[in-house]
């Protein structure tokens, strides 16, 4: 990890410890009349039938680390289906780690994101894709400035279908690349994951002119975009 980058992230963190927290109160609510009044009829929706409710998607997770997870989660969260992303650390063995602690490359873990998706959307061979676009799949414990196991390349997966999925996509991936470098990412179970300090969650969205997110982060964002709307184009002409 670079000197600059970690002088950064350990200044903030100081910075947030010093907040006070904030006190939440709740003004009180009139007593509502009890809806279950004896005899009373459920109501009916449009179909006739009662009680039935619109059923949610189903959502399922994905857990991926490609170098600082301010990199990823800015590129996951603007990915449409992907409900949420989480910046945390997986891969480790220390329970409940702290950023200071994983710099040190002692504990395993490697920075990931936990995404949220509805698979109705978007597959998770798509985001995938995506993967492998938002970071250099081919170095081995680093990622641009960044410098440590810690941001290394790797796939937790969920399911034995996300192992299958992942493995193929990788064997693929070499193959195509032929006698170039190969992609080195790690392809492992997902064990645990634990969500990293609050100043780290949507950091680029929040800090858009800080030096970093500036010099590594917003080239990405335009990639990003440009794919976003190439891939728009060709379906509306599929269409």
């Amino acid at each position: 990890m670079s000197t600059l980058q970690q002088a950064w992230r350990l200044g903030l963190g100081l910075g947030f410890a010093l907040v006070a927290g904030v006190a939440f109160g709740q003004e009180a609510k009139e007593a509502e009349p009890s809806r279950e009044t004896p005899g009373a009829e459920a109501p009916a929706t449009k179909d006739g039938a009662e009680g039935e409710k619109p059923k949610k998607p189903k959502l399922e997770q994905a857990t991926f680390g490609g170098g600082c997870f301010w990199c990823t989660e800015a590129v996951f969260e603007r990915i449409p289906g992907v409900k949420s992303v989480v910046s945390g650390y997986s891969g480790g063995n220390v329970a409940n780690p702290t950023y200071e602690m994983i710099s040190t490359g002692l504990t395993g873990h490697a920075e990931v994101i936990q995404i949220t998706y509805d698979p109705s959307v978007i597959s998770f061979e798509k985001l995938l894709e995506y993967f492998w676009i938002a970071h250099d799949p081919t170095t081995v414990n680093s990622q641009g400035p960044d410098h440590g196991t810690q941001y290394r390349s790797i796939i937790l997966y969920h399911n034995e279908d996300q192992k299958r999925l992942a493995e193929q996509a990788k064997h693929d991936l070499n193959a195509k690349r032929a006698r170039k470098s190969p992609v080195v990412t790690q392809i492992v179970p997902f064990e645990a994951f634990y969500p990293a300090e609050e100043y780290h969650q949507d950091f680029a969205r929040n800090n858009p002119y800080h030096g970093y997110v500036e010099t590594y982060i917003t080239p990405k964002m335009y990639k990003l975009k440009a794919k976003l709307k190439a891939e728009s184009k060709k379906k509306a002409e599929s269409n």
